[in-house]
């Protein structure tokens, strides 16, 4: 779900971890050069500010975790990852979906807050391990 409010998009994600259909609200901004990100569910609000909002969802991802929270989305997904050009030039806003042994191409480009049947519900130190994986997988 997105809504535009003015020059910030907000999106509402179901978390894995809490009671059923408990969501949280993710509204993203730009300040001063860099892609901040707020977060809020059950009353509170975490927030970070990074160089693109792959980084800010992690951030606040490794907040969620101590909850044993994660986020439905795809930019919390195990096998999704950005590139250096996506977060170069979408700042962050869009990321692969990586299958072992085969490089990513355009149409495996997934926006980082929207869901689907395939996301896997991973922590932050197991997605990096993922990627870390599948690009060795890549040179064979």
């Amino acid at each position: 779900m997105l809504q535009a409010l003015g020059t910030m998009n907000q999106h509402q994600v179901f978390l894995i971890g809490g009671s059923d259909d408990e969501t949280a609200i993710f509204t993203e901004e730009e300040a001063n050069g860099l892609c901040r990100l707020l977060c809020e569910y059950r009353g509170k609000v975490i927030s970070s500010a990074a160089q693109d909002y792959f980084e800010a969802l992690s951030d606040i991802r490794l907040e969620l975790e101590k909850e044993n929270l994660i986020p439905f989305c795809y930019g919390a997904s195990l096998n999704v990852f950005p590139s250096n050009m996506a977060r170069d030039m979408g700042r962050g806003k869009a990321a692969y979906k990586m299958e072992m042994g085969k490089p990513a191409g355009r149409e495996s480009l997934v926006r980082i807050f929207e869901q689907g049947a395939d996301v896997i519900p991973s922590s932050v130190s197991r997605q990096k391990e993922y990627f870390s994986d599948w690009l060795a997988s890549l040179r064979g």
